[in-house]
């Protein structure tokens, strides 16, 4: 890391303001790698040296990463498995520092997973409250109608944990690939375990498979099993989203997108389209690892 004024890294430490990492400087009470220092302007590196402010170790500012995976079927969301299945921290042991899943896509679901070691931005996002969108394509046994689709647009019971039962937040669902076990897109704000599954079982509809596309401003850009770092405005915008103070529908780029596949009622979408491989044969995704850039906000 570039050396940096001995003030700016007391102050980003939450030491003390600027202008008074100033005065402690000017009095004597820093010391570095052992000697005093008090000519205003020195510059230290706070990961390689030994900075005490009035003989206490400063540490430097914990640097966040902010990654997004596309999470394929066969791994768990967690950190560790009593069971010793394959979990998501397998895909992501090149990342520097310990990183830990936002939410949860169980083991037959796959798509975007967000992982951060910024707690504050992930109990946010974990909040109700903060109503983040998140996008799925679903293929769904058998055609639910439209009685049953507006039953779970509008909010439907479904039971939790111990059989309590919830009502869900209205959620958005079209239709995006006709068939005898169609596709469709849903929109939830919620986060509940196994939520989107849920809902179609309680209109007698199972869930063969689900991917997330979309997690409030973040498209999933990656292939299965691959990661990338967060852009500086990518975070930006996802803190924003978290914060509740307003809603981050999906992008216009990505309805724009989906827009290739999501047909009328009477037109099924082209084979081949974004999310779904050509009927005529059997398509491998390409594994090409992602540029992984250093995100440090």
């Amino acid at each position: 890391m570039p050396a940096e004024r001995l003030q700016k890294i007391i102050a980003a430490a939450g030491v003390a303001s600027r202008r008074k990492a100033e005065e402690l400087i000017t009095s004597g009470r820093v010391m570095v790698n052992g000697q005093p220092v008090t000519e205003l302007g020195s510059k230290a590196d706070p990961e390689q040296d030994h900075i005490r402010v009035d003989g206490k170790l400063l540490h430097a500012p914990e640097r966040f990463s902010y990654i997004v995976l596309n999470k394929p079927k066969g791994y768990v969301t967690t950190v560790s498995d009593p069971e010793h299945r394959p979990t998501v921290m397998d895909l992501v042991k090149s990342v520097k520092g310990r990183v830990y899943p936002i939410g949860r896509l169980d083991w037959a679901s796959e798509g975007l997973l967000l992982l951060t070691n910024d707690g504050a931005l992930a109990n946010a996002l974990m909040k109700a409250a903060s109503h983040v969108p998140k996008t799925y394509v679903v293929k769904v046994a058998g055609v639910p109608d439209e009685t049953k689709l507006d039953k779970l647009r509008r909010g439907i019971s479904i039971a939790e944990k111990g059989g309590r039962r919830v009502r869900t937040a209205p959620a958005q669902i079209k239709l995006i690939r006709e068939g005898d076990n169609p596709w469709l897109e849903v929109i939830i704000i919620e986060g509940r375990n196994r939520q989107v599954r849920k809902m179609f079982e309680e209109v007698g509809h199972h869930v063969e498979k689900i991917r997330r596309v979309q997690y409030g401003p973040l498209k999933l850009d990656v292939p299965p099993g691959e990661f990338r770092s967060l852009t500086l405005e990518e975070v930006a915008k996802l803190k924003s989203a978290a914060s509740g103070s307003k809603n981050v529908a999906p992008s216009a780029k990505a309805a724009a997108a989906r827009s290739e596949f999501a047909p009328s009622r009477s037109k099924p979408a082209a084979s081949g389209s974004k999310f779904f491989p050509p009927r005529s044969k059997s398509v491998k995704p390409q594994r090409i690892k992602p540029q992984r850039r250093n995100s440090r906000p």
